[in-house]
């Protein structure tokens, strides 16, 4: 899932592999729209309800399904990561916020790298709620084009 906050203006997006049939309720004030991140349509339809109008935020919890097989998993997880930091390159406002799920791995050094060439500050931490073993880690990376 990957939720757009900016004013008064939000979406999600579910990736196919998560369940097909999650319900959004309508929300007063928030703009909901449903659909595969890496489907050309589905970027659109986003991209045509910012109005030309940048935002604050760009939070990315979108994930691949996982198979347990890294050499698979890893790739697909950069690939969504990267679609996420290009849409936020694209869309954030001078000073604005990246927040992204990162799984440790091939490329995860290099990403991180990457994002410390378009902001200021970036910060990243393993959620308590997060399994030990698990490679899941979070990254915030702060003031956009600073």
């Amino acid at each position: 899932m990957v939720p757009i906050c900016r004013e008064k203006c939000g979406w999600h997006l579910r990736k196919n592999h998560w369940p097909q049939y999650i319900r959004v309720e309508p929300v007063e004030g928030v703009c909901v729209i449903q659909g595969d991140f890496t489907e050309d349509e589905t970027l659109e339809q986003l991209v045509s309800s910012l109005n030309n109008h940048p935002v604050d935020l760009v939070l990315s919890d979108i994930a691949p399904n996982i198979s347990g097989n890294k050499a698979v998993d890893q790739p697909k997880s950069m690939y969504l990561a990267e679609l996420a930091l290009d849409f936020a390159r694209q869309h954030l406002t001078n000073g604005g916020v990246f927040a992204v799920k990162l799984f440790q791995g091939e490329g995860y050094a290099q990403y991180i790298q990457e994002l410390r060439s378009s902001f200021k500050r970036v910060t990243t931490f393993k959620p308590q709620a997060s399994r030990r073993e698990s490679r899941e880690m979070y990254t915030v990376a702060r003031e956009f084009g600073l």
